[in-house]
């Protein structure tokens, strides 16, 4: 047993969370630049005539993340705070933005605004913007949110306008996962869970309304139900990812081997890499990824109850939206790649390749990084505090 900077006895290699949290991103940067060699490199070649384009993209984006990441970790917490009103207008002008002349279209989906060298996906911006913004109505209004209608409603309105113009995009994806962080996080702030019933029961409407009226995304859920009865159409996508977890049994066919990559596969270095990881790598090295997101989002969680704790509930709040933003969007990316859901154009945070995703949630790492060290701070000002008033006396 020994002593924390508080005075209490804490047991003898006790895990911090902190320390994992590095580790385990770090871990999760290095298997992203490995498996995008592997699974771009003959796309690319054939492509852009260069097979390292990727990879080497995918490089300079990790390292900007982790600029990203240090020039998170720098900015107190309570500029994120104080700076709420700024970060849901910046949410949700790029989401106008992108609809504007200035939006690229990919595959029928507008999403990105051309930046030069690289193209920014908006949704990933907006969404740590409204985290943020969200997080700070949770903290000022509490009251009000916890005790009224009214205090509950006002930040659903902010999430539908942010949710209809995703769908607009149309990015039903980022929807998902934006709405599902900041229901858990008003929910962890205390919220009873007999208000979200009706909230609950108006997204299933709405959701299947989406899913019908849009023959595409109704082929989605066709293929998904049973993707081998068209499997060379509406569930090609799946059949070949299945196919990918078939291939690597136990231990995988090893690095740089995988067969699903050479065009069977689409988007097999962004949406789909969980799949070339499986076949590469087998269900042991499955596990092992999932595994490293299992303890980044746990290492998120336990530094938000932390400090929540020790009276910084903005920091507690901006913490569990996102590492509900992290965890949800690697969920639904694996259980798509398995086809325990449908096709979603969501990217594995830290491993699949893409700027603004990745240097998104370097950011996100940062944030939950310097919560978890201007809580240890504030540890150890209290504990030095009545040395000195002793010595004083």
């Amino acid at each position: 047993m020994t002593m924390n900077a508080h005075g209490q006895l804490i047991r003898r290699g006790e895990i911090q969370p902190l320390p994992v949290l590095v580790v385990t991103s770090v871990a999760l940067l290095v298997v992203g630049v490995v498996m995008i060699s592997s699974a771009s490199m003959d796309m690319a070649a054939a492509t852009v005539d260069n097979a390292y384009y990727y990879v080497i993209r995918q490089v300079i984006f990790a390292l900007l993340g982790c600029l990203a990441a240090l020039v998170a970790v720098n900015v107190p917490i309570a500029w994120w705070e104080r700076s709420g009103w700024l970060l849901l207008g910046v949410g949700l002008l790029v989401l106008i933005l992108v609809l504007t002349p200035l939006g690229r279209t990919v595959n029928g989906s507008t999403r990105w605004i051309p930046m030069g060298l690289f193209n920014v996906q908006v949704s990933e911006v907006a969404k740590l913007c409204l985290i943020a913004y969200l997080a700070g109505y949770v903290v000022r209004r509490r009251e009000e949110l916890l005790n009224t209608w009214p205090g509950f409603l006002k930040p659903l309105l902010v999430l539908g306008l942010a949710s209809m113009l995703l769908v607009i995009q149309p990015d039903f994806g980022a929807t998902v996962v934006l709405v599902s962080a900041a229901a858990g996080m008003i929910f962890l702030s205390g919220v009873r869970l007999t208000r979200f019933m009706p909230l609950i029961a108006i997204l299933a409407g709405l959701g299947t309304l989406l899913v019908v009226t849009q023959p595409y995304r109704l082929k989605r859920v066709v293929s998904y139900l049973d993707p081998w009865k068209d499997q060379f159409d509406s569930g090609y996508q799946l059949t070949q990812s299945l196919i990918a977890f078939g291939r690597g049994e136990w231990s995988g066919v090893g690095l740089g081997n995988s067969v699903q990559k050479l065009f069977y596969l689409p988007e097999a270095h962004t949406d789909f890499i969980f799949a070339i990881i499986a076949e590469e790598f087998g269900l042991l090295g499955s596990l092992l990824v999932v595994m490293l997101f299992t303890a980044l989002v746990v290492s998120g969680f336990t530094i938000a109850r932390r400090a929540e704790k020790n009276g910084m509930p903005f920091g507690a709040c901006f913490s569990y939206g996102i590492s509900l933003l992290i965890g949800l969007q690697a969920g639904i990316n694996m259980a798509v790649s398995t086809g325990l859901l449908p096709t979603k154009g969501l990217t594995l945070p830290l491993v699949s390749y893409g700027g603004s995703s990745l240097m998104v949630t370097c950011v996100c790492i940062g944030v939950l990084a310097r919560v978890e060290m201007e809580r240890l701070d504030r540890l150890r000002m209290s504990a030095t505090a009545p040395q000195k008033r002793g010595g004083a006396s």
